[in-house]
């Protein structure tokens, strides 16, 4: 779709035009529920935040932003608070369950099941790492190396300067080469 193509995507949702949010789903739902999966580590939760954001993208379609005529900058800041919010509630839950013994595990032996854990697994290791990191860090790490934003749209995404996601991005990655010296070094 053309920039213009996605002016009127958001004009078309300012107009509350259920075709511009599902033409929006169609484009971006993939880059969303990817997002959405860094963050959590838990496929269904990304898939749970991914339907969220697209109610909240409806709810406030009236806000919606467009960066270099592009809804993806804010699409992301939106899938970035709706994340924040998921973690919030999940340690809120955690706390309110840590006294239930928990139920044995179960094995499942299907190939899909044991890809799909395997891949949790990789990416709770990964947001072990991460979480090491200060929140702002995280969310402009997430945002640029992993979901591919321009660092004009982080900012744009995350309502900071460029230059502040400049630093937070140049700091999370020492810190994340740190980590995993240190981490590496441990193991050994």
């Amino acid at each position: 779709m053309t920039q213009a193509g996605e002016e009127d995507l958001v004009d078309g949702l300012r107009r509350d035009d259920p075709e511009a949010l599902a033409a929006l789903f169609d484009r971006y739902g993939d880059r969303i529920y990817n997002h959405c999966f860094r963050a959590t580590g838990d496929w269904s939760e990304a898939e749970d935040a991914t339907a969220t954001v697209f109610l909240e993208v409806w709810r406030h379609r009236r806000r919606v932003q467009a960066h270099d005529s592009s809804a993806l900058p804010w699409l992301y800041g939106v899938a970035t608070n709706v994340c924040r919010n998921l973690a919030r509630s999940q340690r809120r839950r955690r706390r309110a369950l840590a006294a239930l013994p928990r139920p044995p595990a179960e094995p499942d032996h299907a190939e899909r099941v044991a890809d799909r854990v395997g891949s949790e697994e990789r990416m709770r290791a990964v947001l072990a790492a991460v979480d090491a990191l200060p929140a702002h860090e995280r969310e402009v790490l997430g945002l640029v190396a992993w979901s591919g934003l321009t660092y004009e749209q982080a900012a744009a995404a995350l309502d900071v300067p460029v230059g502040t996601v400049r630093s937070r991005l140049s700091r999370a990655r020492a810190r994340l080469a740190d980590l995993t010296t240190t981490r590496g070094e441990r193991d050994e």
